[in-house]
Parts: C-alpha cells; structure tokens; sequence
C-alpha cells in the first residue's frame, strides 16, 4: 500500500518550529467548500490578536480558477467567515475558520449551500430542530488500496470488524484516536467513533446539533480528519461505495428531531413526517449526494444493510429501511427518527435542509421552494 511522502518527513523536526513562541499574533486557517461540493481547500493569514467572535474575522479572496469555481477571466472569489473553531494542529490561539464561498457579484457559489440551509433553518428555529449524523469513511492509501488489506488480495469476508478489537479486525485505530482527540480539541461536537463492518471502514458521529450547527460541524470534522490522514500519510475517503462486490458501502446516516417529537406523545409528529417524506422520495435522493442521486445507486441496493434507491421503506430498528425508528423511541413514543439514505460524501447543508423543507415547511414535488 503507497503513503505519501510527506508522511515520511520527521515530526520531530517540525515540532521544533512549532514549539517557537508567536508573540502576539495569530494564524487563523480559512476553510471553504471547493466546486466539487466534496472537496475541502484552506489556507491561512496572520491576525494582530486572537479574534474572539467571528465578527471579529475578516474577509478574504482567493482564486475560483483554481477550485473549480470560476474562470481564470474573472476568478476572485469572496470567503465569508461562518464559524470559528480552535486549531488542533497548530493549537491556541490559533483558530480554524469554516467560510461561506461568494462569487465576484457577491452571489453565492454554486456549492455554498449553507446560505439557503440557514435561511430554512431560521424559520423554524421556534421548532428547535436536532440533527445527530453518522459518518462513515475508508483509510486508503494514496494508490486507492484500502488500508491493511494484502496487496494482491482481499482481507476475510465481513463479520468480525465491526467494532473490532485486535491488530487483524481494526485497520487505522491510530487516525481514528488522533481525529477525536482533535474535534475534542477543536470544539466540534463529535460525540463518538466506531469501526465499521468493512475493514479499514470507520465512523464517526457528531451531534445532536441545533439548525445550521450540524452542517458547521460536520464539515469541520471532515476538514480535520483528512489533516490527521495528511499528517499520517493515508487518504481518507468518502466514496459511498469504495469496494465493490460483498462489502458494505458507506453512508452518512442522519438522526433527526423536532422539540416536538421530543415531547410526550411525539410518535405522532416522527409518523407525519415519515410520510411526508414518503411522497417526496426522489426529491431526497437527489439531495442525498453531490451527483444528484449516481453516486448513492451504487450503494443503496436493498443489501449490504441498505434500502432499494428506487423504493421507500420505513420501520421499528430495521436496517434495511430507508427511515429507522429507534425501538427504544417505538416503545417510548417519543424521540427521534433515523433517515439512512444519505450517502457518506453528502453536503450537511443539502441533506439537514431537505429534511426542514419536507417535515416542517411541508414542501411537496420534486423541487425545493425559493423562499
């Protein structure tokens, strides 16, 4: 399996440098969504002191050109600071800032999606809505060749892995130890990690978060596992389907509720939009990945514990609908329902604001509504 060559630098050498005082000033890391709507780009600018609001953050610009945004003729591009977290790599009081993407005109980029996800959001904010997402992914190497796995073959068939403990079921616990201390670190509300049933396949989750939270959250969390991987010389991958044949896929289960269907009696309220959300199956598909739908065919097949892309199912603790309810909320009658379509390389924003639009704007047909 191939690592990159940065891996190989010393460590040690760079903690050198990284243990110099900074004085008064401050690195703050810019992140942005680039024009795929899966890719993550940065980079960073000095402050004279620590910001401590993210009003307190400038804007900045960087060239579309390059990020499949805009064309070289006209390729500024505006970064809007959105959310502010502490550094894990460079630590206090550095600052890793996530940004809202705007083009020349100051429109927002085709795949800055927070902007319409946060106006959804607010007007429900009475509603107090709790998002709670899964997020599977695969350490590869930099040749594609899933972390752990013999060079000329396949590890055993899947069963043993999933929350595996041993040097031959877990694959890359190292990464996944190094990601959670650092969303600890960072303040992204991670709330736990598991390995998953394919080797070398991995979760974590964050949550519950409020409104545009999640979508903040989620994307920073990413941001900093593909850091840790970079430091340890592994890819890690969001491809709802990175092995094909008899393995599972990887998806990006979302957990969902209303202070309602938190209250007594709730049920009522998780079966509204259950049904809802019956009627407007294809409209969610399209929203549940960056392809409109491609990339998740490849892993919703009804197997692999996953429902059938062209059908809608729901049911008490089953894994193979497209909506779970938890049996423990089956039996309280109250809670939170699981939509488990969502694939792994989904937008956050996409996926939070669809559910909003559909349970609680009551949208219906296969196009959301500009408000």
């Amino acid at each position: 399996m191939a690592m990159s060559a940065s891996a190989e630098l010393s460590k040690a050498v760079k903690q050198q440098y990284m243990e110099l005082p900074q004085g008064d000033k401050v690195q703050v890391m810019y992140v942005w969504i680039d024009g795929t709507g899966e890719g993550l780009r940065c980079k960073t600018r000095t402050l004279d002191s620590e910001p401590k609001s993210i009003e307190e953050l400038p804007e900045w610009n960087f060239d579309g050109s390059s990020t499949y945004q805009s064309e070289g003729s006209n390729s500024d591009m505006y970064l809007i600071p959105s959310a502010m977290f502490r550094d894990p790599f460079r630590k206090d009081p550095n600052k890793l800032v996530l940004c809202e993407v705007l083009k020349y005109n100051h429109k927002p980029a085709e795949t800055n999606l927070r902007l319409t996800c946060k106006k959804v959001m607010d007007m429900v904010e009475n509603q107090v809505p709790w998002f709670g997402m899964e997020q599977e992914y695969t350490i590869l190497g930099t040749d594609g060749h899933p972390f752990g796995w013999p060079n000329n073959g396949f590890p055993g068939p899947q069963g043993p892995y999933y929350c595996g403990v041993g040097s031959d079921k877990a694959y890359g616990r190292d990464i996944v130890e190094a990601h959670y201390r650092a969303c600890l670190y960072a303040g992204v509300m991670i709330c736990g990690t598991n390995a998953e049933v394919m080797p070398a396949q991995w979760e974590f989750q964050v949550g519950p978060c409020e409104g545009i939270n999640m979508g903040d959250h989620l994307w920073v969390a990413r941001f900093i596992l593909h850091r840790v991987c970079e430091d340890f010389g592994v890819v890690a991958s969001f491809d709802p389907k990175p092995i094909p044949g008899n393995w599972n896929g990887a998806g990006c289960h979302t957990n969902f509720s209303t202070k309602e269907m938190r209250e007594e009696g709730g049920l009522k309220a998780i079966e509204e939009s259950i049904e809802r959300l019956g009627k407007r199956h294809s409209y969610h598909i399209r929203a549940y990945d960056p392809k409109g739908g491609l990339d998740n065919a490849r892993r919703l097949t009804g197997h692999h514990e996953t429902s059938n892309i062209h059908e809608f199912s729901a049911g008490v603790a089953n894994r193979g609908a497209s909506i779970r309810i938890p049996r423990t909320v089956g039996q309280e009658k109250k809670g939170y329902f699981e939509d488990r379509r969502p694939s792994a390389n989904c937008d956050p924003y996409a996926v939070t604001a669809a559910l909003i639009r559909t349970c609680l704007l009551s949208e219906e047909g296969d196009e959301p509504v500009d408000y």
